[in-house]
C-alpha cells in the first residue's frame, strides 16, 4: 500500500512577504490591492477579519480596514516555490507539484532511510523552514485526496498522519463538502438527501448513488470509503501560461487594449522561454463591464514562446471582436505545448527569417531584464504604457 504527503505552505504569499519584511510580523496581510480585482491571499491574521482568497478587494477592505494590502510579487513567489519543490526532491524523486505552494510526494518505502511517516513529516517541514523561513502543513495518507485533506486539518503549521486502517474514521465526521468534486450546488442536493457528513454518504448502497449520480455517484461512494488515487506523476507538465489585468476604469479603447496585450504577451513570452516550453493555441479572454466574459482562441502552424507571436494572434483576435461595452478586464493565454524542432534549410522564408530574429530579440531582452530589472528596457510601443505606472 502507498504512502502519500501532501505539503501546503501556510498562507503562502502573504507568508512570503512577511517573511521578507519582519515588519509586517503579526499584521494583516492581503495579497491584492486592485480596487476592482479579488485577493490573491489573505494571512492568518487577515482571516480572522473574515478575509479570504478570491473575496473581492473592496469588500476585504471593508472587513478589515487595518490591513496592509500589497500588489504581491508573483516572481519572488515562483523562486521560493522552487526552493520549497527541492526540499522535497531530496527526500523523495516522485514528487508532484499541484500548484505554486502544494505538492504531493510517494514516501512509500522510505522508512528505512528517514524512519517512519510522521518523523519524515517532520523533517520536510524543518527542512522548509531551514530553507525558506516559512512554515507548512503536511498531510499523510494512502491515497492522494485523504492526504490533501488531511494538510488542511490542523493548520497552521500542522502534520496530520492517517493510517490506512483509520481512513473510515477519519473521512466519517468531515463535511461531505471536504470530498473533491462536491462543489457548493452539489452539497445542496446532498442535503436534500439527507446527507451532510461523509458518513451519510455510505448510508446508501453503490446501485442508488449510480441512480442519482451516475459515474460521479459511484466515484462520491468509492471517496466516502476512502479509496482514490495514489499515484504521484513527477513529470506533470505545465498546461498553460497566461496574464490577465483588471483595469482601473473601463475602456473601449483598442489602443489600450493591445498595450495590454502586449504587455501581457511579454510576461508570457518570458516563462515560457524560462521553462523551456513553447505553445500553439492562445488564447484571449475579456470580461466587460456588465461581467459577461468571453474566450476566443487560435492555433498556429508552430509552437512559439516569441513575444511577437503570441502578441500578432491576441491582437488578430481581438481585431475580430466587436466590444459592444467597455471592457473591464483582459488577458492572453497560450496552451497545446510541444517541442516540434524546426526545419532548418538553406533558403528560408521571410516568416522564418522573421521568427529567428524576434527569438534574438526576445533573449537580448531577458538577458538585459535578468541582470538590470524588468523596466531597464522597454519596448516603445510601450514607452508611454510604462509611464503612466502600468
Amino acid at each position: 500500500m502507498a504512502t502519500i504527503l501532501h505539503l501546503d505552505m501556510d498562507a503562502f504569499f502573504a507568508s512570503v512577504e512577511q517573511h521578507d519584511d519582519p515588519a509586517l510580523a503579526g499584521k494583516p496581510v492581503i495579497i491584492g490591492n486592485h480596487p476592482r480585482g479579488v485577493v490573491s491571499a489573505a494571512s492568518y491574521e487577515a482571516r480572522v477579519f473574515g478575509v479570504r482568497s478570491a473575496m473581492p478587494v473592496v469588500e476585504a477592505r471593508r472587513r478589515c480596514p487595518s490591513g496592509v494590502f500589497l500588489p504581491g510579487n508573483r516572481r519572488r513567489y515562483a523562486a521560493v516555490s522552487h526552493s520549497v519543490m527541492d526540499v522535497l526532491r531530496r527526500f523523495s524523486p516522485l514528487v508532484e507539484p499541484a500548484s505554486i505552494d502544494e505538492a504531493y510526494v510517494d514516501i512509500t518505502g522510505t522508512q528505512t532511510l528517514f524512519g517512519p511517516p510522521e518523523a519524515l513529516g517532520r523533517r520536510i517541514k524543518e527542512a522548509i523552514r531551514e530553507e525558506t523561513g516559512l512554515s507548512s502543513s503536511v498531510g499523510i495518507a494512502p491515497v492522494k485526496f485523504i492526504a490533501k485533506i488531511a494538510s488542511d486539518y490542523d493548520k497552521p503549521d500542522g502534520l496530520t498522519v492517517v493510517p490506512p486502517d483509520q481512513v473510515t474514521l477519519f473521512l466519517a465526521d468531515l463535511p461531505v463538502g471536504k470530498i473533491p468534486g462536491v462543489g457548493k450546488r452539489a452539497q445542496a442536493t446532498l442535503a436534500r438527501l439527507g446527507v451532510r457528513l461523509v458518513r451519510d454518504v455510505l448510508a446508501y448502497p453503490p446501485d442508488f448513488w449510480q441512480r442519482h449520480g451516475g459515474k460521479w455517484g459511484l466515484d462520491l461512494y468509492a471517496r466516502a470509503n476512502g479509496r482514490g488515487s495514489d499515484i504521484v506523476r513527477p513529470d506533470r507538465e505545465t498546461k498553460s501560461v497566461s496574464a490577465e489585468n483588471t483595469f482601473d476604469a473601463d475602456t473601449a479603447d483598442r489602443h489600450a487594449l493591445a498595450a495590454w496585450l502586449l504587455h501581457q504577451s511579454e510576461r508570457i513570452g518570458r516563462e515560457l522561454r524560462q521553462e523551456g516550453l513553447r505553445g500553439r493555441t492562445v488564447t484571449l479572454k475579456i470580461k466587460f463591464n456588465d461581467f459577461r466574459q468571453i474566450t476566443r482562441s487560435r492555433t498556429l502552424a508552430e509552437p512559439t514562446d516569441s513575444d511577437a507571436a503570441i502578441f500578432a494572434a491576441a491582437t488578430a483576435l481581438l481585431s475580430a471582436e466587436p466590444l459592444p461595452n467597455p471592457v473591464r478586464l483582459i488577458g492572453v493565454g497560450i496552451a497545446n505545448f510541444g517541442h516540434k524542432p524546426r526545419q532548418l534549410g538553406l533558403f528560408e522564408s521571410p516568416a522564418e527569417r522573421a521568427s529567428a530574429h524576434d527569438g534574438k530579440i526576445d533573449a537580448a531582452l531577458d538577458a538585459i531584464r535578468d541582470k538590470f530589472g524588468r523596466e531597464a528596457i522597454v519596448r516603445g510601443r510601450l514607452f508611454d504604457f510604462r509611464k503612466k505606472g502600468r
